[in-house]
C-alpha cells in the first residue's frame, strides 16, 4: 500500500497514533545508526533512505532519475515492514550480513519473517532493535554502494555466457560437416586411380 504523502512529515501524520509511535521509534534507530552520507525522503511511497545522486550520481538501476535506495519504513494495511537492501542476496548469493543478521534476530528469541529483503511484523516489539541498528551501522554508505555494484555486474555475467553458447553451437555444426567432406576424399581418390588403370596398362604394353 504506496502513500501519497510528499514529505515524510505528511506520511507520518498520516498514520493511525499506533503506528505512528511505531515508525517514529524506528526513525530513531535509523537516524542513530545510519551513515550520516545516507538520506531520508519519500520513495515508492515510503519513507526511504537513499544514497544521494551527489555520492552516487548512477542512481537505481531501475529509474536512475531516483536516488539508489538503502532501506525502508512502510504501514502496510495489515502490518509494518522494514526494508533493508544491503542484506538481500540476489538468486543465492552468500551475503555474510545477511547470515550474521538472520542469526542475531533469531538469537533473541523473536520470529523473523522475511521476504527478500522484507521484514514483516505487526508489533514493535517483535523486532530487536538493537539488532535493527547493528545492521544499519555494519553497512556505511560506501560500502553498501560497492556491495550494489558487485551484485550488479555478477547480474550481467550469466547474459555474456549466453550470448557466448551459440558460438558453440555453431562449431558443433560444423564437424558433422567436416566429417562428410573427409568421407568423400577418400571416394575420389579411389575413382581416380581406377581411372587411371587403363592408361597404366597401355603404357606398359606399348614398352614390350
Amino acid at each position: 500500500m504506496q502513500s501519497k504523502a510528499k514529505t515524510v512529515a505528511e506520511y507520518v501524520a498520516s498514520l493511525p497514533e499506533d503506528r505512528r509511535e511505531a515508525i517514529e521509534a524506528l526513525r530513531k534507530v535509523f537516524r542513530t545508526h545510519l551513515d550520516p552520507v545516507f538520506e531520508e525522503c519519500m520513495q515508492y511511497g515510503m519513507i526511504s533512505y537513499v544514497v544521494p545522486h551527489r555520492v552516487f550520481p548512477a542512481g537505481y538501476h531501475c529509474d536512475p532519475k531516483q536516488p539508489l535506495p538503502f532501506a525502508g519504513l512502510a504501514s502496510q494495511k495489515g502490518h509494518l515492514s522494514v526494508y533493508l537492501m544491503g542484506i538481500y542476496a540476489p538468486d543465492g548469493a552468500q551475503n555474510s550480513l545477511f547470515e550474521w543478521f538472520r542469526d542475531a534476530w533469531l538469537a533473541t528469541g523473536r520470529k523473523l519473517d522475511m521476504g527478500k529483503c522484507c521484514i514483516r511484523f505487526k508489533r514493535l516489539e517483535q523486532v530487536p532493535l538493537e539488532v535493527l541498528g547493528e545492521a544499519l551501522r555494519r553497512q556505511p554508505a560506501k560500502d553498501y554502494v560497492e556491495y550494489y555494484l558487485s551484485a550488479m555486474d555478477a547480474r550481467t555475467k550469466p547474459a555474456a555466457t549466453k550470448q557466448a553458447a551459440p558460438k558453440k553451437a555453431a562449431s558443433k555444426k560444423a564437424a558433422p560437416q567436416k566429417a562428410a567432406l573427409a568421407a568423400k576424399r577418400p571416394a575420389k581418390a579411389a575413382s581416380s586411380a581406377r581411372q587411371n588403370k587403363p592408361a597404366a596398362k597401355k603404357k606398359a604394353a606399348a614398352k614390350r
